[in-house]
């Protein structure tokens, strides 16, 4: 049987390079994609390069759009081996203000961002992965792999001798605490079957979300969740890890 995985928010970055991995690794691959030109064009390139990947229109906010992937799957393959639900923003009162600090400040936000950078990165997480789960549960061993963040890691944020020290913010770091927690309530939920669900941190990876201004280059940020979406029946699950190893929740 064919494996298939299904990837959020790759027609670029981090998530077009989890694509690409899992594609040279035999999976069918389905690029998740809001903007439908661009997710043609990107699974149009990978397919270019000898692998199975499929544009598949999704927008992790719109319920509709989630439900008719999700039908598409189920009458294409019947099932979903992997999800990696990558689709994620990050978000400050104005643009020109976006290399502010205090644009980023809890003080200096307002709600209205915060919950715009919510409902992408954690609402529409949730409703992914609920459209989605039928499916993985007919897989023969389900994998649900969530791109958090270690700036969402409570331990590194008080680690005043942690880069994350000086970052003080809270919609996208609390965003992707949240995540974490979203990983460990949905792997106790699935801890009797055979589904494995895990955080990873890509890294501060160079992508369209920072500015270019990450020092990693998204093939090397997406390798950890390319590693968690193969794991076998004895691997890990209800846990957080980059491409070192685990990560303090």
């Amino acid at each position: 049987m064919t494996s298939i995985a299904l990837i959020t928010g790759a027609n670029k970055g981090i998530g077009y390079e989890i694509a690409r991995g899992l594609g040279t690794a035999g999976y069918t691959v389905l690029l998740g994609a809001r903007d439908t030109e661009r997710g043609t064009a990107a699974a149009a390139a990978l397919a270019a390069d000898g692998l199975d990947v499929r544009y598949v229109q999704l927008d992790v906010t719109d319920p509709a759009t989630v439900a008719a992937a999700a039908k598409h799957i189920d009458n294409e393959y019947a099932h979903l081996d992997v999800l990696v639900n990558n689709a994620g923003i990050a978000r400050a009162d104005g643009d020109e203000r976006a290399m502010d600090p205090a644009a980023w400040a809890p003080s200096g936000q307002s709600v209205d961002s915060i919950r715009a950078v919510f409902e992408v990165n954690v609402f529409g997480l949730v409703t992914v992965t609920n459209a989605m789960l039928p499916l993985i549960r007919k897989a023969e061993t389900g994998r649900i792999v969530n791109v958090a963040s270690e700036v969402g890691s409570f331990g590194l944020s008080l680690d005043q001798s942690s880069p994350y020290w000086s970052l003080v913010s809270i919609g996208y770091p609390v965003s992707k605490t949240a995540v974490n927690m979203i990983t460990v309530q949905y792997a106790k939920e699935l801890w009797d079957t055979p589904i494995k669900v895990n955080s990873v941190c890509p890294g501060y990876t160079a992508t369209d979300l920072n500015g270019k201004a990450g020092f990693k280059t998204p093939e090397d940020g997406a390798r950890v969740a390319v590693r968690l979406a193969q794991i076998g029946a004895d691997g890990p699950t209800a846990q957080f890890f980059n491409e070192d190893g685990p990560l303090p929740w």
